[in-house]
């Protein structure tokens, strides 16, 4: 009991020049960052790493860059403007090969922020809804301080430590971010469509948050024994479970489980995977593994992009130079899925942007990343059809990606291709 502290308290622990790893996406500690931000005047050049994290970031502030440096594995909503305003920046990473970041000592942590479930009768908690890199963080942290959080769900796998592996312990009672599901689109319904035509029975899944993978999910229901192992997942597999269409039966890895890093959605997720042993929970080492992903007949990636060229390359983390969000897990996945036997990689996404803007280009923004080189990339969908480029000479590609841009823009990305090989 002499572990329980406040949150105030916990936090006296870091000091100037210290590194920090934050908890990920829904289960980001936001009551122990936010105390930590509270001591602002106290610090300089603390680094705060994390990927993605929901909820506010206070210490992203850019008044507080003496303080406080965001170095961001995925790039967060909430963080995104540090990069611009100098008091962040980015390190490229698959999500497969972050936890070696710490194990290894290429980034020496010396104090995690973790968010856990309240202990069991034998002092063991669980790290809930967002395993990730945690693992590899805490054994290499210097000091782990957690947020105890009674509405923190139980889940199986990696994420199960015991108190003694903490050093200190601070009680929360506060709702896990959520994301209500909301109506799909026409076009991110018949994305779906085509989608769902390419997912065979005893097919395993990868999909990720977002309406075009809700729409997909949606068009499976008459579909028999999926499996799913992916790096997180959303509100769009509870029906399938429970009505049995996702039933890990026939997996190549972790058979009869659902395999999973990390979850994000609205309540009902989290009362579904709380105490459910079907869902297991492992690192991204683990669940990103290109080798155990492969092992799984018929594996199906399924990713989107911010733009692809006429070429087959996909920019999934910037807007050309101007970093958006991060590599992730999309070439750990569709790397995997591509060796798999009988597996699809899938690249899916809008024809046009909000704007109007074609995301099928003759060639990528200036500055902008190559995530999925057109050496790994097999399906691009939009709403206007399937482009299969496995195989395809660069003048097939071309052919078949110019069919499914939008018509306003077809003639004038062929155009402006042609031209520029002049």
């Amino acid at each position: 009991m002499s572990k329980y502290v406040t949150a105030a308290q916990a936090v006296q622990v870091v000091k100037s020049g210290d590194r920090v790893y934050l908890q990920a996406a829904a289960a980001a500690p936001t009551i122990l960052a936010n105390a930590l931000t509270e001591r602002a005047s106290d610090l300089r050049n603390v680094e705060i790493c994390h990927l993605h994290t929901e909820g506010e970031a206070r210490y992203a502030n850019p008044e507080l860059r003496d303080s406080f440096h965001v170095n961001s594995f995925f790039i967060g909503a909430n963080v995104r403007h540090t990069i611009k305003a100098g008091n962040g920046s980015y390190t490229p990473v698959f999500l497969s090969e972050l936890p070696n970041l710490f194990r290894k000592n290429v980034l020496p942590l010396d104090v995690a922020f973790i968010h856990v479930s309240p202990p069991d009768n034998h002092g063991y908690c669980s790290l809930g809804v967002s395993v990730e890199a945690c693992i590899a963080a805490i054994e290499n942290a210097k000091i782990v301080i957690a947020q105890v959080n009674p509405q923190m769900p139980r889940t199986f796998g990696d994420g199960i430590l015991h108190i003694n592996e903490i050093d200190y312990l601070v009680d929360v009672n506060v709702p896990i971010y959520a994301h209500e599901i909301t109506p799909f689109t026409k076009v991110e319904e018949t994305i779906g469509e085509y989608v769902a035509s390419l997912i065979e029975d005893r097919s395993t899944l990868q999909m990720g948050i977002g309406s075009i993978p809700n729409a997909a999910l949606s068009k499976l229901g008459n579909h028999k024994d999926l499996g799913l192992h992916t790096e997180m997942f959303s509100d769009g597999v509870i029906d399938l479970i429970e009505k049995n269409v996702i039933n890990c039966n026939h997996k190549g890895t972790f058979r009869g489980r659902v395999l999973a890093t990390f979850l994000m959605g609205s309540k009902r997720l989290y009362d579904f995977v709380d105490d459910n042993p079907f869902i297991e929970m492992k690192e991204s080492s683990i669940v990103n593994d290109t080798v155990r992903i492969r092992k799984n007949p018929n594996m199906v990636a399924i990713n989107s992009a911010i733009e692809v060229d006429l070429t087959g390359q996909v920019c999934a983390d910037s807007i050309g130079a101007k970093m958006y969000s991060g590599v992730g897990g999309q070439m750990d996945f569709i790397r995997g899925a591509s060796l798999s036997n009988g597996g699809k990689a899938i690249i899916a996404l809008p024809s046009i942007t909000k704007n109007g803007e074609s995301r099928i280009v003759p060639y990528l923004k200036q500055g902008a990343g190559v995530v999925t080189t057109r050496s790994h990339v097999q399906y691009i969908i939009t709403e206007y059809g399937v482009a299969d480029l496995y195989g395809k000479s660069l003048k097939q590609r071309l052919q078949s990606l110019v069919r499914i841009a939008h018509p306003n823009h077809q003639e004038r990305i062929e155009r402006e291709y042609f031209e520029m090989l002049k």
